[in-house]
């Protein structure tokens, strides 16, 4: 790797009544202005040969020197010892029962350590050392994902060959893939299924939303398993399928029945969930369960059908809840 040397600039009269940041940012086409503040924060962009702000308002003729690389390194992802429960393995596949709280992916964030910590891509990688690059660097073997807080099943390629036809399967929808969850109040129907569509809430933009025109295609089927009247308000155990993969689909399209999913405060479910004056009960995680996964292997096109029983904790909850 060749050895990144500091790079000055000379600011002209041009320049002058400038915010450093913004003058630095349209100097540097490769550096966005939010990475020019991280440098300047770490005292990494000199002004005259002494620290700045970001906001320093420019006069034109000063020096300024760039000591830290302008464009971070591409985020790779890195192998860790995490534990992992491998349901199942051969030479192109894997499927993982993933626990609540762990992301797959690395996100946003300050640091690569910060970033690139923790998830199931970094405990792949520990435990089966090579896997598909069609995800690129910072998602190896991801054929698709579930949310942080729902745990389940998924199936992870090992190759490009079969992450390619494990995701064309996906992509046509012949992969079948079942999930248990507990939601809010009882559900009218005892079966039904729900086709709103799914964007992205303008207002919060970590959410999805079924209340804009023009999203994504998203088909739900639900059916009740039990119906729970308890100390702590009424519930609905639901055995769901979905023919698409859309970005928190089930909490989405449940919230816009009126029914969330029970833990998922996100969209609308209560962090504690009150019994009279007595102490409330909460749910530290979503009752979201990936409980089956169904797909043909992408080499020998046997049908392969897997299934993961609900994890303890949410057990623990039925029980309370009693």
């Amino acid at each position: 790797m060749q050895e990144y040397r500091p790079t000055s600039l000379s600011v002209d009269g041009d320049h002058a009544g400038r915010r450093l940041d913004q003058f630095l940012a349209s100097q540097l086409p490769d550096i966005s202005r939010a990475r020019v503040q991280e440098l300047i924060e770490q005292n990494q962009i000199l002004v005259n040969g002494g620290a700045a702000k970001p906001s320093l308002r420019l006069r034109g003729g000063e020096q300024i020197e760039i000591l830290g690389e302008p464009a971070r390194p591409p985020l790779r992802a890195i192998p860790q010892n995490i534990p992992l429960d491998i349901v199942y393995e051969d030479s192109d596949l894997a499927v993982i029962d993933k626990p609540a709280g762990m992301m797959v992916h690395a996100g946003a964030g300050a640091t690569d350590s910060e970033r690139n910590r923790g998830t199931l891509v970094n405990a792949l990688l520990f435990h089966f050392k090579t896997l598909s690059a069609v995800g690129g660097d910072l998602r190896p073997g991801i054929v698709h994902r579930l949310d942080k807080e729902t745990s389940g099943l998924m199936v992870v390629a090992k190759n490009d060959v079969a992450h390619r036809k494990l995701a064309a399967q996906f992509s046509s929808r012949r992969v079948k893939k079942t999930y248990i969850a507990l939601v809010h109040r009882w559900l009218e129907k005892d079966r039904g299924t729900i086709s709103t569509s799914i964007s992205r809430d303008l207002v919060r933009r970590t959410r999805m939303t079924t209340r804009r025109s023009g999203g994504r295609n998203a088909v739900t089927h639900y059916e009740v398993q039990r119906r729970i009247n308890s100390p702590y308000g009424k519930f609905t155990l639901l055995r769901l399928q979905i023919e698409t993969g859309r970005t928190h689909q089930i909490r989405v399209h449940m919230a816009s029945m009126g029914h969330p999913v029970v833990g998922d405060t996100a969209y609308g479910a209560p962090a504690k969930i009150p019994r009279g004056s007595e102490a409330s009960l909460s749910l530290a995680r979503n009752f979201l369960h990936a409980a089956e996964l169904q797909f043909d292997h992408p080499r020998t096109g046997e049908p392969l059908r897997f299934s993961r029983p609900l994890p303890e904790p949410l057990e623990q909850f039925l029980e309370r809840l009693g």
